[in-house]
């Protein structure tokens, strides 16, 4: 059967390996594996899932130089998901995966089909999740990127898929990397990696093998300053720019009212060059310089892997993970004082608010009276954060074959613990003093003595640990054949005690730190679960696969998930298949357990008493909810696999899924609104302005999302010009809607950021070719534009990146290579309601170029 290749295919070129030609899929003999997604052995490469699978190869092709990197760029991240660039989280130097744009917390990471810890605190106050920066990237072999519910399988946690990272088993010989790069932008940032893995022994012809790997990362800090399109923080060229200066050193709440003049990063701007319509002249500063865009890092993983056989029946396994992180960032510019000023009173659990009054005699105030002041205390320097990660997994298992079973039993102890400093952060009760008694001068800060500046900073640690003990089993066999083939079938259990001890500072508790944020978690919880599988073949070309997983929580108690999934293969050439299942995410131990927090945003108010259409900043204060019940979800997926002749196979699915009551808490826009029926949830200070919303999670209204994933691969075999292999994805979210408020009809945010930004199309395409002795790689990177919600017809455009991954084989044993990465030096779309642009879709760093050296002896 001859196939042409469609221009339109390649350019969509959404492709992946896996998929089964129509040779391999009428091979005889086909070695029986576990794919993810089931706990039964199979034969055939394709399941009634689908699975995308990313080898080593298509690893090393990338040319990135983390597991986060890698799985964040693959078109299923819809959105909501963050890395590194979210410096203004409590999770700051992590980076998540959000599978359908569901958030962080409905994606199940495994290591070798096991649990590992969540961070120790959590993402925007509620999202447990793994830290993909936290994982060995040296150790990996394949990944395996399950995109439909698996909640019948491995838990609550897997209502938008499932990522298993697969760690090599066994490994001969020795292979060290090093790599250098640098942005090619003149921002100064360099990256420097080095990688190790060796391993011995043979489990068939040894009885043993041992596998340990060893890789370390140190990328230095990108500055807002450091990029030459961004260092002005002046988008007045752009649609609803505005040159983006923070006014400040004014007196009362007019910034026209000037304290003092023109100190340190301080200018004269003209007032409506930062508020179009404003009159006047306002003193105001550049915040680039103290905007930290992606962290320095310092990263360290280790893997050891570790197979005994016992005897031909049994082998004993162990796995041991360590990883050290370090993210060193400018946390803000420093402390502005004035309106809305606060410290946390631990025994009332809410906040103090501190005026920031200059009384009459001090230097700063020339009246007769007192007066409020807003002023930005520079010679204190700016806001630093440093936070360090040690993350750990230890699990050990036994598995093999009795009595016709296939087991597999493990126990487990992952662990994520961090300690977070930051620097130059102000301490309240000198603060105080210092203004009651006019020792410190506003308008000429050049005039306080050092030993007063040093009074005033504070650092402080902020400890938080998370910790996951398992224990599980799973055992297989084939009960008996029917005309088709055999029945396979699957039990097992699982035990797992998830604890979260997520802390604050003792400056914060006791008052002494002036703007605290707060994200204090202290609780824990008992999972025990029972699941059973069965795969029917009902005909040849055609199987039937069940599984139900019943899970008791002892904080809310249980859930019964099912899933029905059909194989059917008319003809070798042709794979339909589909699932259909119910599952459910418990409450997160932020959103049910002992947990209070406090952050920062703002608000648009219309009884403001005085600046009613603008929007200002305000304090949330948020809280945990011990009645809640989990999110419950229906979810179908429908696909074909078309694979014409054994180099080229397209494959299509379709998935939905429909969750309810989903946990949040209500908007600002809804807090507001409904002041008069629930004052209590506003606090307002006496001119009349909003300081506090106060929140609490609540099981809210329901969200569906919608979307079909394409798949291709396309090899070309040449002769002297050498072998090009297409891989590719494009996913194209049909719906993604929710209600903007309790109580509201559901809104299609698909193409918006009504819900964070969600494209409507991602792609990724990919084009190896391998000739003699090179082995080279483009790869296109697609993101759609979208509607910017907060402006109504306002657009930001689509961004599209090509990287470059050349590799030459100098010898058998050694190897280099160049990547470029963002080869046309493109940058991210314009997004009037960010700075600048969204970076959960791109990031700002331009053209980036390594050199790699592999050697193998």
């Amino acid at each position: 059967m001859k196939y042409r290749t469609s221009p339109l295919l390649f350019a969509l070129a959404a492709a992946f390996p896996g998929y089964a030609s129509a040779e391999d899929a009428a091979a005889p003999e086909l070695e029986r594996v576990v794919i993810t997604g089931s706990n039964i052995r199979v034969t055939q490469k394709e399941g009634p899932s689908a699975v995308q699978v990313i080898t080593a190869k298509d690893l090393e092709g990338t040319g990135k130089t983390s597991v986060a990197d890698v799985l964040r760029a693959i078109s299923a991240n819809s959105g909501n998901s963050y890395n590194e660039q979210y410096t203004g989280s409590f999770s700051a130097g992590t980076a998540g995966l959000s599978l359908r744009g569901l958030g962080q917390q409905n994606t199940l990471i495994l290591v070798n089909g096991k649990r590992v810890s969540s961070f120790a605190t959590a993402q925007d106050l509620q999202q447990t999740f793994v830290d993909l920066n936290s994982l060995p990237m040296e150790a990996v072999q394949r990944i395996e990127v399950l995109k439909d519910g698996a909640s019948s399988v491995y838990g609550s946690d897997a209502v938008a898929g499932v990522v298993n990272i697969i760690l090599y088993q066994q490994f001969t010989g020795t292979e060290i990397k090093a790599q250098v790069g640098s942005s090619t932008e003149g921002t100064g940032q360099t990256e420097k990696n080095v990688a190790l893995k060796t391993g011995f022994g043979d489990l068939a012809t040894d009885g043993y093998s041992v596998v340990f790997s060893a890789d370390a990362m140190e990328r230095d800090k990108l500055q807002q300053s450091d990029v030459a399109w961004l260092a002005g923080n002046d988008f007045r060229g752009y649609k609803n720019g505005s040159l983006s200066w923070t006014p400040t050193n004014y007196y009362g709440t007019d910034p026209t009212k000037l304290l003092g003049g023109v100190q340190g990063p301080l200018q004269l701007v003209p007032y409506g060059d930062i508020t179009p319509g404003k009159t006047g002249n306002v003193l105001a500063y550049n915040p680039a310089p103290y905007k930290t865009l992606i962290p320095g890092v310092k990263r360290v993983h280790t893997s050891l892997v570790g197979t005994l056989r016992l005897n031909e029946d049994t082998d004993l396994y162990a796995d041991l993970m360590y990883g050290y992180s370090s993210a060193e960032q400018t946390f803000g510019p420093p402390l502005s004082v004035g309106t809305g000023l606060r410290a946390w009173n631990n025994a009332t659990q809410s906040l103090d608010n501190i005026a920031v009054t200059l009384p009459v005699g001090h230097p700063n105030n020339p009246g007769s009276t007192p007066v409020g002041i807003n002023a930005t205390l520079f010679d204190l320097g700016p806001r630093l954060k440093v936070g360090r990660v040690d993350f750990y997994r230890a699990l050990t298992g036994i598995k093999g074959t009795a009595a016709g079973w296939t087991y597999d039993a493990s126990i487990g102890r992952s662990g994520s613990k961090l300690k977070e400093t930051v620097d130059n952060f102000v301490n309240r009760y000198v603060f105080q003093d210092v203004l009651a008694k006019g020792t410190y001068n506003f308008a000429d800060q050049s005039k306080n003595s050092e030993a007063l500046r040093q009074s005033l900073r504070l650092a402080t640690l902020r400890p938080a640990e998370s910790t996951l003990t398992t224990l599980d089993f799973s055992a297989s066999k084939d009960l008996f054949a029917l005309p088709a083939g055999d029945v396979g079938f699957a039990f097992g259990g699982q035990w797992r005690r998830e604890e979260m001890d997520s802390n604050t500072s003792t400056a914060v508790l006791s008052g002494t730190e002036l703007r605290p944020a707060i994200n204090i978690i202290k609780g824990k919880r008992d999972v025990s679960a029972a699941f059973a599988e069965f795969n029917v073949p009902v005909r040849k070309d055609l199987s039937l696969n069940v599984a139900g997983r019943a899970d008791h929580y002892d904080d809310f108690g249980s859930a019964f998930s099912p899933k029905a999934s059909l194989r059917y293969e008319p003809y070798q050439w042709l794979l339909l298949r589909g699932t259909a299942s119910r599952g459910f995410r418990a409450p997160s131990l932020p959103e049910i357990t002992n947990s209070t927090a406090v952050s920062y945003g703002s608000v648009l108010d219309p009884r403001d008493p005085v600046s009613p259409t603008q929007a200002r900043g305000i304090t949330n204060i948020t809280r945990a909810n011990p009645e809640l019940k989990p999110e419950r979800s229906n979810n179908l997926n429908l696909g074909l696999v078309v694979a014409p002749t054994k180099d080229t196979s397209v494959g299509m699915d379709y998935y939905r899924i429909r969750q309810q009551g989903v946990i949040g808490t209500e908007s600002a826009d809804t807090i507001i609104a409904n002041e008069a029926s629930a004052p209590q949830n506003i606090v307002r200070g006496a001119d009349g302005r909003i300081l506090t919303l106060y929140r609490q999670y609540a099981n809210q209204g329901e969200r569906r999302v919608s979307g079909v994933d394409l798949d291709l691969r396309h090899r070309i075999v040449g002769q002297q010009w050498g072998n090009v292999t297409l891989n590719g994805q494009l996913s194209r979210v049909l719906t993604f809607e929710a209600p903007l408020s309790t109580g509201e009809p559901l809104t299609n945010g698909a193409g918006t950021n009504y819900f964070g930004s969600i494209p409507k199309w991602r792609g990724v395409t990919s084009a190896t070719w391998d000739l003699g002795k090179w082995s080279n790689t483009l790869t296109w990177t697609y993101v759609d534009g979208y509607e910017q919600t907060t402006r109504k017809g306002d657009t930001v455009a689509p961004f599209a990146t090509l990287d470059l991954n050349l590799a030459y084989q100098v010898t058998k044993q050694t190897a280099v290579g160049l990547t470029v990465l963002n080869l046309g030096n493109k940058r991210p779309s314009w997004d009037s309601s960010t700075a600048f642009f969204d970076f959960t879709q791109a990031d700002p760093r331009g053209r980036f170029a390594s050199l790699k050296l592999t050697h193998k002896f």
